[in-house]
């Protein structure tokens, strides 16, 4: 079993920046890829970054490249979201997920934090 638990999301401008954090625990997180998806009002849940156990292999929804960047640190069992330059159309629910293979395909993933709300004022 793996429990994940997000933060960092809140309200901002935009062109702002927020950095989101997942902390994990239950498995060797070193040895599994993450991965961040969202879900605005109305929408179906969308795939936003991954990124293999050790880096730099890492994946990027079209619409997030060159203003979001995911890293990790597994030293502290934690996957960060960096969002730069939000827009109006990045609000959703954050979500990080946990998977044994790299993969955009959200089937993929085994266990998912319970969100957090990310909402960028125009």
């Amino acid at each position: 079993q793996v429990q994940l638990v997000e933060s960092g999301g809140g309200l901002v401008q935009a062109g702002g920046s927020l950095r989101l954090s997942c902390a994990a625990s239950g498995r060797t997180f070193s040895s599994y890829a993450m991965g961040w998806y969202r879900q605005a009002p109305g929408k179906e849940r969308e795939f936003v970054a991954a990124i293999w156990r050790t880096g730099p292999s890492a994946y990027y929804a079209d619409s997030v490249k060159g203003r979001f960047t995911i890293s990790r640190d597994n030293a502290k069992n934690t996957v960060y979201l960096q969002m730069n330059d939000l827009k109006p159309e990045d609000t959703a629910v954050y979500y990080c997920a946990f998977s044994y293979v790299l993969t955009t395909s959200e089937s993929g993933y085994d266990y998912w934090g319970q969100g957090t709300q990310v909402t960028v004022s125009s």
